[in-house]
């Protein structure tokens, strides 16, 4: 199972769907997407996790934040700690987005991974236009394989 999470608007929906989706690339994978407003219940989905997609919304800097302290939650969660992780920075088709540099370093995301158990890569994506989604499926089909 992979988890989909992150805050509310960020565009997790517009990526897979409500609730359950399935993706046959080789393996099927399920990824599960959790708004952002469930987030007091995402650790009763952490058992069958082995791979996490937090995506973050690029083009909305007062949210940033928010996202950064969820991300420390998620990476601290006991349940989460063999997933892997793939921070999704989406949103970078529209004008007014941070460029993963800027985002990177207010969130001081270098010190995160060094701090972090988990295996942590990133990716800039558009789900509107489909941007960067060929590395996302990419990163599951590697991270399926290493599970297996």
């Amino acid at each position: 199972m992979c988890l989909l999470l992150g805050a509310s608007g960020v565009g997790k929906t517009l990526l897979v769907g409500t609730d359950l989706t399935d993706i046959v690339v080789p393996s099927k994978i399920t990824i599960r997407e959790l708004g952002g407003c469930m987030s007091p219940i995402w650790p009763s989905y952490y058992g069958n996790c082995h791979s996490l997609l937090f995506m973050v919304d690029a083009a909305n800097p007062t949210q940033l934040s928010a996202s950064c302290v969820q991300l420390l939650g998620l990476l601290s969660a006991e349940g989460l700690a063999e997933a892997s992780v793939l921070i999704l920075f989406n949103k970078t088709d529209l004008p007014c987005y941070m460029t993963v540099e800027e985002m990177k370093s207010l969130i001081r995301l270098p010190d995160i991974i060094a701090c972090a158990k988990q295996n942590i890569s990133t990716a800039e994506i558009s789900a509107h236009k489909g941007t960067g989604l060929a590395g996302v499926l990419h990163w599951l089909q590697d991270t399926r394989r290493t599970d297996s």
